[in-house]
């Protein structure tokens, strides 16, 4: 069998309504998806994404120049794709857009050789679970009034969810302090409970912030500083009981390494596209591994799911539905709250034409 096109799809997914975070609004996910078409008639499917169409040509661009090193591949030699893209934009990088593009193209090309084999992608790698922690990320947004939070939360925990991600970042720490006490009233104690500052503190800041949400026992406190000041990151961990994480804006297993050579956080996010895909996504992961220190994902969830089915050191998927209108399959949790790994072959989340047709773009 052999790849004999390298086809994409651009689509508008709107946020309806807009999404309000600390950093700006959100008004919608802008995907590139990638098909990998063969002459034994199955395709492999990726995607990657902009937020607001920002950027979307670029990164649309940027898929396509890895065409010649797909077209006439052997999907079942397809570990040597990695290899020769990083040498192919050396000149250029290996952060940023180009292992952005990458990434939709080595999702494309698991898919592929799961779908040859008759495998769920985890079954193909070597599944270590049925079934994956999964945590709902899709609101208890920054702009959300304490009513709102408490009225989401509660929702959650009655659809089966046993954990969620609280969005931080008030003027006065007090604020922030009153909506983890508002949401960890309405959840209860055995319910897992996240808070993301998204990036918005200093080191000192978040360290106090951080020692007055202690006693609300959460799951972990999330990218509090700058993602790039590791050094930082590493004082707030040091400083605090609670697990930090981060490393969602970080791209490939070295930046991953820098991390955990720092001590930077108690709990690594690689993001799928960042990483490159997910080649490079298992590499960070067992690297983090080998340090002792646990991983969950960033977004993704229909492809980050088999792959931290095969993860002895994955504790959550991170659940967020931005690409689920795309999808005929979504995600089912058992009476655990764990998101049970679908047998179907590839990622086992398949994309639904019409659907990618009501979407598309020009």
């Amino acid at each position: 069998m052999k790849i004999t096109r390298l086809r994409t799809e651009v689509v508008h997914i709107p946020f309806t309504p807009p999404i309000g975070s600390r950093l700006h609004d959100l008004t919608s996910a802008d995907c590139v998806i990638v098909y990998l078409e063969t002459d034994a008639g199955l395709v492999g499917e990726g995607l990657v994404f902009a937020l607001n169409n920002t950027r979307i040509k670029v990164l649309h661009e940027m898929v396509c120049s890895f065409e010649h090193l797909v077209v006439g591949l052997d999907p079942e030699l397809g570990g040597t794709l990695a290899a020769r893209a990083k040498g192919d934009i050396g000149f250029i990088g290996h952060a940023g857009v180009s292992i952005m593009g990458l990434a939709g193209v080595d999702e494309a090309l698991w898919d592929l050789r799961g779908k040859a084999a008759g495998l769920n992608v985890s079954r193909l790698i070597g599944a270590c679970a049925t079934a994956v922690p999964a945590y709902n990320s899709s609101a208890l947004w920054y702009t959300r009034t304490i009513d709102e939070l408490q009225r989401e939360a509660d929702s959650f925990v009655k659809q089966g969810w046993r954990a969620m991600k609280l969005r931080l970042g008030k003027p006065d720490p007090l604020e922030d302090v009153a909506r983890v006490r508002a949401v960890r009233e309405a959840i209860g104690p055995d319910i897992a409970l996240m808070v993301d500052s998204n990036q918005q503190l200093t080191v000192a800041s978040a360290i106090r912030l951080g020692r007055m949400l202690e006693e609300f026992n959460l799951a972990w406190f999330e990218e509090p500083i700058p993602y790039h000041d590791h050094e930082g990151e590493a004082a707030i961990s040091a400083a605090l009981d609670m697990p930090v994480a981060s490393g969602e804006t970080e791209y490939t297993r070295r930046g991953m390494l820098e991390m955990l050579r720092k001590r930077s956080a108690d709990i690594l996010m690689p993001d799928l596209q960042r990483m490159g895909g997910p080649t490079e996504f298992l590499c960070a992961a067992h690297v983090a591994e080998a340090f002792n220190v646990p991983v969950s994902s960033h977004l993704f969830p229909e492809m980050n799911h088999a792959l931290l089915a095969t993860l002895p050191n994955a504790i959550y998927l991170e659940w967020m539905p931005w690409f689920e209108p795309l999808y005929q399959d979504r995600i089912e949790l058992d009476a655990e709250g764990r998101a049970v790994v679908p047998l179907r072959p590839g990622w086992g989340y398949r994309l639904d034409p019409k659907a990618v047709s009501r979407f598309r773009v020009g």
